[in-house]
């Protein structure tokens, strides 16, 4: 019956004209949702009233690549300008409306190369950037008071987040499928694993504060632990394009993917396989993704210049439950955990409707996968006897470590 009624799409929040590259929700908020598209387009949502707080046509000259709230009133924008922005959302009327002039930012902070990404510290009045760096901002000073790179290291980085419990950690991953981790307080770099792929997004735990979830060009999402970096604690495994943007649930229970598969994909932490996917026919590559605060939804950033809203649980009723269907809820899912061996069950509870290509695109990616697996077989046997033994798969992801 789950499967029947399951209705995951919510609405779709427009306004943008152009991709949406990235989304920031405000902390201690439920409501507000900030998003950049690569026209240069920023917009204050408010995913409650599916209305727009603020709105800015050309709040940078080109594409905005990342975007993070200072505080409850302040927002910071990036873009390929060579530009930080520091804007203040709370000028509005009753109405809603913003005021007559263009909105102009309280700082502007230049840079020599392009950003890529931003991040703002969880309690200081710090932030981080990406360009062919790693720079730590003070937003009273308009220069970087750090910069922090790897020795040897002229790649370019492609994001970077500030670690939610020991906030005086980052980490970032770059071009040179690098994932590195910082200091500020040392203002190094302290260690760097390059792996098979370059990733495309990071994410840290909120409830597990040395676990990091990477999404790769190479179909899968990784979650580490930073204590060992050898080798990855879990791969999931089930998109069939490279992956663009993860991020974790508030509860570090579950996490939300979005791939150039056309595809939005809720997995629970640590089950690889079989997560919840969504799709429309309209939404197109999905670029960004992203929790709300009381982790019921979902909200996804695609090239098609809409966010759309997702329940977090397809299946999920919305609005008051008493306390009668409460039970019969909790009994149901008693019943399915009894139950989720047998194989009529577990095939009904894993079966889900996803587009033709996409199902094409699977089937061809398992064939490859085990002609490929096949061709090793075969060469391990006609090699010396324990010249070449088979390697596991979390073994295969990261090449070498760097201190």
């Amino acid at each position: 019956m789950e499967r029947i009624f399951a209705k995951p799409f919510i609405g779709a929040l427009e306004g943008h004209v152009d991709a949406v590259e990235c989304m920031a929700r405000q902390p201690g908020t439920l409501d507000m949702v900030a998003s950049g598209s690569w026209d240069g387009g920023l917009i204050v949502h408010n995913i409650i009233k599916k209305s727009q707080q603020m709105r800015i046509d050309v709040a940078h000259k080109g594409k905005i690549t990342g975007i993070t709230f200072a505080d409850s009133n302040r927002l910071l924008s990036c873009g390929v300008d060579r530009n930080v922005k520091l804007w203040d959302f709370r000028d509005v009327d009753e109405n809603g409306a913003g005021p007559s002039e263009p909105r102009k930012p309280l700082s502007v902070f230049p840079g020599k190369t392009a950003f890529n990404s931003i991040d703002h510290h969880r309690s200081d009045p710090l932030f981080a950037t990406a360009s062919n760096i790693v720079q730590v901002w003070d937003e009273t000073k308009s220069a970087p008071i750090s910069n922090l790179t790897f020795p040897t290291s002229s790649e370019t980085i492609s994001a970077v987040r500030f670690n939610l419990s020991e906030s005086s950690v980052l980490a970032s991953i770059g071009s040179d499928r690098t994932f590195t981790l910082y200091d500020i307080r040392t203002g190094k770099a302290e260690r760097r694993v390059i792996m098979q792929m370059r990733s495309n997004s990071l994410s840290w735990s909120p409830t597990f504060p040395t676990s990091v979830l990477l999404a790769s060009e190479d179909h899968n999402l990784y979650t580490f632990d930073i204590r060992s970096l050898t080798h990855p604690t879990q791969i999931y495994k089930a998109h069939v394009s490279a992956v663009m943007s993860c991020d974790w649930s508030p509860t570090g229970t579950h996490f939300v993917s979005g791939g150039w598969d056309r595809t939005v994909r809720i997995w629970k932490e640590g089950q690889g396989t079989a997560p919840e996917v969504y799709h429309t026919k309209r939404m197109q590559r999905v670029m960004s993704t992203l929790f709300t605060a009381d982790a019921r939804f979902v909200l996804s950033g695609s090239d098609d210049g809409n966010l759309r809203i997702w329940k977090a649980k397809a299946h999920e009723k919305l609005g008051i439950i008493d306390s009668r269907e409460r039970a019969a809820l909790e009994y149901r899912e008693r019943l399915k955990e009894k139950w989720k061996m047998d194989a009529q069950v577990s095939k009904v509870s894993r079966s889900r409707h996803i587009p033709k290509p996409v199902h094409k695109a699977a089937q061809l990616k398992t064939t490859m996968l085990e002609a490929h697996r096949v061709k090793e077989e075969r060469r391990r046997k006609h090699t010396r006897a324990g010249e070449n033994k088979p390697k596991a798969e979390r073994k295969k992801v990261v090449i070498t470590e760097q201190t």
